[in-house]
């Protein structure tokens, strides 16, 4: 026992002795793998999870649809109404986009939805997207104004809020590992701008006693049509997740068509929103599944933007439920051929942003007050000079109690090196066009009436044409909120990319 003590001293005594370059070599083994052990215990395996459900939302018979002009009870349910959520997880991010079948949900629902899924699940408020679909066949949920806070939830906003809460709670339970991809498709046939300049005078008066430049639907095919007062956006963007045996767990697309329409008048419908998430599962050979998938259509920015082609004078008619059905199938079909191509991801990083932005309210000047006050005033059997004087009377009533300015939520999400903007707006596509040119991801969409609804949202360039989506009461906010909100929405998008990088 001397003799080894003595020849492990003399070892170490002597840097070239045998024994020390020995023992050198099996500490620098265990310490190698030591670092392994400890690298691998502080960075597991990442492993990215995806979860679908729905929540039926069909409001009961009698309460108001409001696509038209004047609300009407809904008398029969023609196909359900659903929230349909989709949750991914990156590890130690979470994301919920939940697409609801209403034509607009004021931000007090959804915050009331967003406050039940936090103290529920712990996920952060900013990590919840919500919009409406903007179909035009559902019953209301929004309150009597559209920029004037409502503490006291209705009966049906507040059933929104619990299924909507319920559906992400569900998703949530759903999560599994999956994998991910994204692609884009064109199809421009189904969409039209339905701004025109119009050479006839007497189609582009006002309720304000003016005349405009352009008009928002035209009659089809009339002589007095010069050209459409903007562009079109004919992509349509979507979003697959799959579990990792490749079945699929959703699908999310975006197309910045309003609504198709075509429905029998008080029948309760999700439009072809709803038909394409059938369309898309059936494409995808998704139907029979224990878990079921979940077809999800957003509306882009399609303020300005619907399918009817106003050069087209003696367009066929159509049975009832059957263009919204023609639409959505040709949309799922691109889809479809488009997903064959994508490359699926087992992993990518999550990130969200989160930020109010303050815009002024538009107010009556004393002058409109004025002129509705004399349309209130003249008896209900005298001419008026525009069909619209009374309905717009009242909004603009309503519009003096109005604040004087309102926080509008707008949001980023980035999945991967894909984006998603988020605006509580009617936007028009110009919005969007703008914000996929200027985006620093690799690609990007808009999701509208996402968060709220706070009515249309037209450029400052738009609004000197002047035509229905510009009006006071039809708009509520300043002229530059839509320059306000890109700007917004660019740094939001610069920020979270940024991040990402370091």
């Amino acid at each position: 026992m001397r003799n080894v003590r003595f020849t492990f001293t003399f070892a170490f005594q002597h840097p070239e002795h045998p024994v020390r370059k020995f023992i050198s070599v099996v500490c620098l083994f265990l310490l190698s793998a030591a670092c392994r052990d400890t690298v691998s215990a502080e960075q597991p395996e990442r492993v990215f999870k995806a979860g679908a459900a729905v929540s039926n939302i069909t409001p009961p018979l009698g309460e108001l649809i409001v696509g038209g002009w004047t609300p009407i009870p809904a008398k029969h349910i023609h196909d359900e109404l659903f929230a349909r959520c989709l949750v991914l997880d990156d590890g130690s991010t979470k994301l919920a986009i939940v697409l609801c079948d209403n034509v607009g949900i004021p931000r007090e629902v959804f915050d009331a939805a967003r406050k039940q899924v936090h103290a529920a699940t712990g996920l952060p408020a900013s990590h919840l997207l919500m919009a409406s679909t903007h179909t035009h066949s559902a019953t209301t949920a929004r309150g009597p104004s559209k920029v004037i806070w409502e503490d006291e939830l209705t009966d049906y906003q507040k059933f929104l809020a619990n299924r909507i809460s319920d559906g992400v709670r569900r998703a949530l339970n759903q999560l599994e590992p999956a994998k991910i991809g994204w692609g884009s498709v064109d199809e421009p046939s189904e969409v039209f701008n339905r701004r025109w300049h119009v050479t006839d005078p007497a189609m582009r008066t006002n309720p304000f006693g003016g005349v405009d430049t352009v008009r928002m639907n035209p009659p089809r095919g009339n002589a007095a049509l010069v050209r459409p007062a903007g562009p079109i956006d004919p992509e349509v963007s979507f979003i697959s997740v799959q579990s990792i045996d490749g079945r699929p767990i959703a699908l999310l697309a975006n197309y910045s068509l309003h609504y198709v329409g075509g429905v029998v008048s008080g029948d309760v419908s999700g439009d072809y929103f709803g038909y394409f998430s059938k369309f898309i599962q059936d494409k995808l050979g998704a139907g029979d599944q224990t878990i079921p998938f979940v077809g999800i259509m957003s509306n882009g920015t399609s303020g300005d933007i619907n399918n009817i082609n106003f050069t087209q004078k003696n367009a066929p008619r159509k049975e009832r439920y059957q263009k919204m059905q023609e639409v959505a199938q040709k949309v799922a079909d691109r889809v479809y051929d488009a997903h064959q191509s994508i490359t699926f991801q087992s992993w990518v990083s999550l990130g969200a942003q989160y930020r109010d932005l303050t815009l002024q309210v538009r107010k009556p000047t004393q002058q409109i007050i004025d002129h509705f006050a004399k349309i209130k005033a003249a008896k209900a059997d005298s001419a008026t000079s525009h069909r619209r004087e009374l309905i717009y009377a009242d909004r603009i009533a309503k519009l003096q109690n109005a604040p004087d300015t309102i926080d509008v939520g707008l949001q980023v999400f980035r999945i991967g090196d894909l984006g998603i903007s988020a605006i509580p707006f009617e936007t028009f596509v110009e919005i969007g066009l703008e914000l996929k040119d200027r985006s620093p991801f690799d690609r990007t969409f808009t999701i509208e009436l996402a968060n709220g609804s706070y009515g249309y949202l037209p450029t400052p360039e738009q609004h000197e044409l002047g035509g229905y989506e510009t009006w006071l009461g039809t708009n509520y906010v300043e002229l530059q909120a839509s320059r306000k909100i890109s700007e917004t929405l660019l740094q939001m998008q610069r920020k979270i990319v940024k991040s990402s990088q370091q």
